[in-house]
């Protein structure tokens, strides 16, 4: 449970149709196994204590009562799993009528009935035919004796609809339960419980397979968990079902705001685990003004305790969290993002009429991407690629190997190329400001940035043009630009792009071009050192690499998603890092990195809070007139103080 982490399970029993020893042996079975693996919540399925093809068996008075039986079977064994919340389906009978109900049960107690609001009776469907709704309760909270003998004050539990169940021992660990077509219908009741409170829903299904159906269940919980922001366990009937006129497949998913973390494979039982990040999701409706408060109005809140114990994470963690897995995928996120880039750069060239669209090149990636996007630009608005200037203006650090690429790449692009050497700009500068150019200090990089900066603008200027910025948004992260050199730009294409990102960008399309030369030469170009080239090269080979200085960009990616995205601590970031990273950096070297990070985080905000324009293209932006507002003077001790912790 440390770091707001969850372990829960969804888990289809074999079961015997109205064999209701046997199902509760079988769901005992699985309490068990979850138990072992660690597991906080376990959903079974709808009906799973009888079964829920029985068909008018419901109306028989055995079957209820073996119902009931089971139930507290369960509710017996679950004192000795005292760390597990298990939600088990079965039919009760309440007022006079019969109820399709889930029932929570944890450490020898039942904390709560939940009856089901929808019944379906269309189709294969005809629940209406032996249940009643909980909408036909005549109020809204009641309580129902579930015992096998003389009743005790245990035996009285919550009967209700509308019931949030919290974790004493994490708060922010609050879940509520609806049954299969709850989900299916046009009010939800999860929708009422997750504006109450409830980060995860629980659903017990039965949810018939036919063809096509599994795709569309899959988008329905992904989707609604996304609506509610919420963790959503939906576990379904499976093995054992009759299958007179339909089949059951046990399809058990796991959602977490509209990313699917675990599934089951169709036609099998036992568990499906994963972990659902609470501590996430409640820092997610806190950001998001459109969330409403707590609406406790008619809730009636349960709650239990759970032992307060580390949850050993079995779910993904992706140590490149802006890119997605699956090639596929891949491929049509860089597509967009190319898309975003290149139609909000043709929208600013259009309105500022500008005739042409001015990029330094250096050689490297950054650059490289800013011409493509700029070329593309050009594509949309039908003007020749001649109307984009690249610029390269090498000096003192300059290879030949960038400089070579940085002339191939605009060759084959057929943009109009100016070379332009600084060195002799540079030096006379030095001498106006008394500076050694022996001293290769900071003044001696930056004066190259910022001449390089001023011969684009002016050459904007010159030619009725805009100045294109190349930096990402990794180097705006760490502030590593020089303050009004390569910081400063008309408007910055690649501003929201992480570094991580950009390689990927720039690889597609060198696979998509159709050149083989140029394909090359962007393929030199990623296989490239990243460097500013400010200090001069040693035996021809750049010296100045800026993952020594700075720290691997996979890693400052990592800590700038969960960081900034997610608000999460600096120890949920390095446990997660830990864990992302397992084999590749050690604990040293990620400790080490993390405090960099944060400390050059702070420190460049004033950079970050004088951006040129640019389009954000995913979750993470840093500009200051949208996703970003912190003050330029803020200290970063609490987050380093946490830090040190993790030394001793």
């Amino acid at each position: 449970m440390k770091d707001g982490f969850i372990k829960v399970a969804a888990g289809t029993p074999e079961i015997r149709v109205a064999d209701c020893a046997y199902n509760a042996q079988a769901s005992i079975a699985l309490l068990r196994q979850a138990a072992e693996q660690g597991v906080h919540l376990l959903a079974l399925p709808e009906l799973g204590l009888t079964g829920y093809t029985c068909g008018d068996l419901f109306f028989q008075p055995a079957l209820l009562e073996g119902a009931k039986k089971a139930l507290l079977a369960l509710r017996e064994a679950s004192r000795a799993y005292p760390a597990t919340v298990t939600v088990a389906g079965l039919p009760l009978s309440a007022g006079g009528k019969l109820y399709n109900c889930a029932a929570v049960v944890h450490n020898g107690l039942i904390l709560g009935v939940v009856p089901k609001t929808h019944l379906p009776n269309y189709g294969e469907f005809y629940e209406q035919r032996w249940f009643a709704s909980a909408s036909s309760w005549g109020r809204l909270h009641d309580y129902i004796t579930i015992s096998d003998g003389l009743p005790q004050e245990e035996d009285c539990v919550p009967f209700s609809a509308q019931q949030v169940f919290t974790c004493e021992t994490m708060p922010a660990f609050r879940f509520g339960v609806e049954i299969c077509e709850d989900l299916w219908s046009a009010e939800p009741p999860s929708v009422r419980l997750a504006k109450a409170g409830a980060t995860v829903i629980v659903n017990l299904s039965a949810s018939d397979e036919t063809v096509g159906k599994a795709d569309y269940r899959r988008s329905l919980v992904a989707g609604h968990a996304a609506r509610l922001v919420c963790g959503y366990l939906y576990a379904d009937a499976g093995e054992g079902e009759s299958t007179t006129d339909v089949v059951f497949s046990g399809h058990n998913l796991i959602a977490e705001n509209g990313v699917i973390l675990a599934e089951s494979r169709r036609f099998s039982t036992g568990l499906t685990v994963s972990e659902i990040d609470v501590q996430k999701l409640a820092w997610e409706r806190r950001r998001m003004t459109t969330f409403p408060a707590h609406q406790d109005e008619g809730i009636l809140h349960t709650s239990f305790s759970l032992p307060a114990t580390e949850t050993r994470l079995t779910r993904s963690i992706p140590d490149k969290p802006f890119i997605p897995s699956d090639p596929a995928a891949r491929e049509r996120c860089c597509e967009e993002i190319l898309q975003i880039q290149s139609h909000g750069l043709k929208k600013r060239l259009a309105h500022s009429h500008a005739q042409t669209a001015v990029v330094g090149i250096s050689g490297g990636l950054d650059s490289a991407l800013a011409l493509l996007v700029a070329v593309r630009a050009l594509d949309l608005l039908g003007r020749p690629h001649t109307d984009v200037v690249a610029v390269t203006m090498p000096c003192f650090g300059t290879t030949a190997r960038t400089k070579g690429n940085a002339e191939q790449l605009c060759e084959r692009l057929g943009v109009t190329l100016h070379q332009i050497d600084i060195k002799a700009s540079v030096d006379l500068h030095f001498a106006d400001i008394g500076h050694d150019p022996a001293r290769q200090d900071v003044t001696f990089e930056n004066a190259q940035a910022r001449e390089r900066t001023q011969i684009l603008m002016d050459m904007a200027n010159r030619t009725n043009g805009m100045v294109i910025g190349t930096g990402d948004l990794s180097e705006l992260a760490l502030g590593w630009a020089t303050y009004n050199g390569d910081h400063m730009s008309m408007y910055g294409v690649n501003g929201a792009v992480p570094k991580t990102l950009v390689r990927h960008l720039v690889a597609y399309e060198a696979e998509r071009c159709g050149d083989e030369t140029l394909r090359g030469v962007l393929l030199d170009i990623l296989a490239t050192p990243v460097s500013p080239e400010l200090l001069p090269p040693k035996e021809g080979e750049i010296q100045q690499k800026t993952e020594d200085l700075v720290g691997p960009y996979e890693l400052h990616d990592f800590f700038l998603y969960y960081a900034i995205r997610w608000g999460f601590s600096p120890a949920k970031v390095f446990r997660l890092s830990e864990h992302a990273f397992s084999g590749t950096y050690s604990r040293e070297t990620i400790l080490h990195w993390l405090k960099n990070f944060y400390r050059r985080f702070f420190a460049q905000q004033f950079k970050r809070s004088c951006l040129p324009d640019g389009p954000k293209v995913g979750s993470v932006s840093l500009s200051p007139r949208g996703d970003w507002r912190m003050p330029s003077d803020a200290v970063p001790a609490l987050w380093l103080e946490e830090l040190e912790h993790l030394d001793t």
